[in-house]
């Protein structure tokens, strides 16, 4: 058992060697699963992969700093909007299959598509997946922490 007074004196999260890691290789993290979406399209990995790193990240400086500096710019809120969004960007594009004629949920629209067009669909559909990994899986590690319906509970109460 930790004593309660040195308890209230450490500040939330990991000692001062993790924090300055996470501090200099965020930015890195954070670039590398944006280029693993963007790339996706033309070799392993894309949304989900990138997705995954991305989330990995803002887990990683909830872990070294404690969840509430993690909140101050990627809140949950932010994670459940960007899954919704990634969810319906890549639903649409895969509708859009049924709706081009063929009948097939998720078609590849790109078969009859030009070089770039083809690319500019894939990308999309790759930063939808994306989006969607990444706040889905920061959602469900918040949810696994169990504080997800502390700060909804301060604000009524306000």
């Amino acid at each position: 058992m930790m004593n309660p007074e040195l308890k209230e004196r450490r500040s939330p999260g990991m000692g001062m060697i993790v924090q300055t890691v996470i501090r200099w290789l965020k930015g890195p993290i954070l670039l590398f699963g944006i280029y693993i979406i963007l790339y996706g399209h033309v070799a392993p990995g894309g949304g989900f992969g990138g997705g995954v790193v991305i989330a990995s990240a803002f887990i990683l400086m909830t872990l070294a700093y404690g969840e509430p500096y993690t909140l101050e710019f990627f809140s949950r809120d932010t994670a459940l909007t960007l899954a919704c969004i990634g969810l319906l960007i890549f639903v649409g594009l895969a509708w859009a299959g049924t709706w081009a004629g063929s009948g097939v949920f998720f078609d590849n629209l790109t078969a009859g598509m030009e070089g770039h067009r083809a690319h500019l669909f894939l990308t999309a559909l790759e930063v939808g997946s994306g989006l969607f990994v990444t706040g889905a899986l920061f959602m469900g590690f918040s949810v696994l922490m169990g504080h997800y319906g502390e700060d909804r509970d301060e604000e009524d109460e306000g």
